[in-house]
C-alpha cells in the first residue's frame, strides 16, 4: 500500500467488469446497468450510485454523495464480460432467470444480446448438479490459468478497456477447506501443473487474475482467495482482494437484528433459520457438499456477533442452525425464515420471528456493482492485497490472519465511510461529538 496516499490514480478510460458466472445475479446486474443509464429504472440499493456520506463535523452540515467525494468509474464506462458453462447471452440468461420484468428486458434486448460468455472453466467434482458444454479443454490446471489470462487479456484489447476487475458470480462450489498445496504460491504453481484435485476452479480464476494484476472479488463461499497461497500473490503482484459470499437475505438481516440484541445485552438461546428458494443456486446447494461452503459462510456471522467467549452468560448456550431447501416453484423469490428466542430480564423467555420474502439477485446486484467499483478504486489507491473495508457487503468477511473479523453491519459501515474519507483526504469520523459538552477534541 502506498503508505502516504499522496494520489489516486484518475478513474480514465473503460473499465472492463468480468465474472465467472452470467446466470440470474449477473444478468440482472448487467439489465439494471443499462436501464440505469436509459433511466427507465434507479439503482436503488447501490451505495456508489445513490449513497451520501457526512463530512466534518455535524455541526458543519455537510455531506455528499459517494461518487462526488472519491474517483469512481461511471456507468457509462463499464463494459461486461463473463464466462459460463452455458452457452446463453445476458438477455437470454435474465429470461431464464424470470428475475427481471420481461416488459423492461425487451427494452435492453439489443444490448444485453451482444454479451456472450467465453467457455469457463469448469470441473464437475466441484458443482455436481449442473451440467453445461461450454467448458475449456485444457490438460493441466495451469494451462487452464494461462487460457483464462488470455481471455482477460483478448477481452480487454477488443473492448478497448484500460482495465479490469473480476468478481465472481458462479455457482457455490463443494466445501474445500484449506490444504498443503495451498500453504503457499510456490507449492501452489507446482500443484497447479501437476493438476491437484484440491486446487478449485475459483482458486484457477482467482491465480490468473493476480498474475494479469486484475483486482478479484470472490462473491461466493468458495476457499479461493482465502488461501496463503493466492494473498501472498496479491502481495507480491500489488493487487487488490476481496470476499467472501454477497451478504443479500437471510445474513443481512442477522447483521442488522443480532447487533441489536448483544448491543441491548439480551440473552440468545437458540437461532433457527431455514431458506427455500428455486433458481440455480438452489439446485446447486441442494448438493451436500456444496451445502457445506454456504453453511460455514451464513453460520460464522452469528457467532462472532454474539460471542461465547465475550458473553458466555447471554449467549454460551446459544444453539444456531441453517437449513437450505430446493423448491423450484419459487425461482430467484427467496423466502428466509428465522426464529430467535431471546432471554431477558429476570430470565424472562420471549421470540422473534421474522420471514423476508425476498428476490436474492435482486439483492446481489447492486452488492456486485459496489464491489467491482471500489475494487477497482482501491487498485487505483495503491492497495494492495485484503480489503477489509469491503467487508459491509459480505459474509464472511477475509481479513489478514489473526486478526478477528468484523460483522456488525453499522460497524463495517463506518469503517467503509472512514475508508473512503480517508482516500479524500477528509477527516474521519468517530461520532464522538466532545465539543458539544465543553471538551477540546483536539
Amino acid at each position: 500500500m502506498n503508505k502516504k496516499m499522496d494520489e489516486i490514480l484518475p478513474a480514465k478510460g473503460k473499465l472492463a467488469i468480468l465474472t465467472p458466472g452470467l446466470g440470474a445475479v449477473t444478468s440482472t446486474l448487467i439489465a439494471g446497468v443499462y436501464a440505469s443509464k436509459k433511466n427507465l429504472a434507479k439503482p436503488i440499493g447501490s451505495l456508489t450510485q445513490m449513497g451520501k456520506i457526512r463530512l466534518g463535523k455535524r455541526s458543519e452540515n455537510r455531506s455528499c454523495l459517494v461518487n462526488e467525494l472519491v474517483p469512481l468509474t461511471s456507468l457509462e464506462n463499464i463494459v461486461f464480460g463473463s464466462w459460463d458453462i452455458f452457452f446463453d447471452n445476458a438477455y437470454e440468461a435474465a429470461l431464464k432467470a424470470k428475475v427481471v420484468d420481461r416488459e423492461l428486458l425487451q427494452e435492453l434486448k439489443s444490448e444485453m444480446e451482444l454479451i456472450k460468455p467465453m467457455s469457463a472453466v469448469f470441473d464437475q467434482l466441484y458443482v455436481k448438479n449442473i451440467f453445461g458444454e461450454n467448458t475449456k479443454k485444457f490438460k493441466t490446471k495451469m494451462d487452464a490459468a494461462d487460457m483464462l489470462i488470455q481471455d482477460m487479456r483478448n477481452f480487454i484489447k477488443a473492448n478497448h478497456c484500460d482495465r479490469a476487475v473480476i468478481v465472481w458470480c458462479a455457482s457455490t462450489e463443494t466445501y474445500n477447506p484449506i490444504k498443503e498445496v495451498h500453504l503457499s504460491l510456490k507449492t501452489f504453481e507446482e500443484g497447479l501443473k501437476k493438476n491437484h484435485p484440491d486446487i478449485s476452479p475459483s482458486q484457477i480464476y482467482a491465480y490468473a487474475a493476480i498474475k494479469e494484476r486484475i483486482p478479484f472479488v470472490n462473491g461466493s463461499p468458495n476457499i479461493c482467495v482465502e488461501i496463503p497461497a493466492l494473498q501472498e500473490l496479491a502481495m507480491e503482484m500489488a493487487v487488490s482482494i476481496g470476499g467472501s459470499d454477497f451478504k443479500t437475505g437471510q445474513t443481512l438481516m442477522k447483521t442488522i437484528i443480532a447487533p441489536g440484541l448483544k448491543n441491548r445485552l439480551l440473552g440468545v438461546e437458540g437461532w433457527f433459520s431455514t431458506n427455500i428458494l428455486g433458481n440455480r443456486d438452489g439446485l446447486v446447494l441442494d448438493d451436500p457438499e456444496s451445502f457445506k461452503s454456504k453453511e460455514i459462510s451464513k453460520s460464522s456471522v452469528l457467532e462472532d456477533i454474539l460471542s461465547k467467549e465475550e458473553y458466555p452468560d447471554l449467549y454460551g448456550k446459544l444453539f444456531h442452525k441453517v437449513r437450505i431447501e430446493y423448491y423450484p416453484p419459487r425461482g430467484d423469490n427467496k423466502e428466509g425464515w428465522d426464529n430467535i428466542d431471546i432471554v431477558g430480564w429476570l430470565g424472562e423467555k420471549m421470540q422473534i420471528k421474522v420471514d423476508f420474502l425476498c428476490k436474492d439477485s435482486i439483492l446481489a446486484a447492486p452488492i456486485v456493482l459496489d464491489l467491482a467499483l471500489f475494487i477497482d478504486l482501491s487498485q487505483r489507491a495503491g492497495m494492495r492485497g485484503i480489503q477489509e473495508w469491503l467487508g459491509f457487503y459480505l459474509k464472511a468477511p477475509l481479513t489478514k490472519p489473526g486478526i478477528r473479523a468484523v460483522n456488525d453491519l453499522s460497524l463495517q459501515l463506518l469503517k467503509l465511510e472512514n475508508t473512503l474519507r480517508f482516500f479524500a483526504k477528509e477527516e474521519l469520523i468517530n461520532h464522538l461529538g466532545l465539543s458539544h459538552y465543553g471538551v477540546d477534541e483536539e
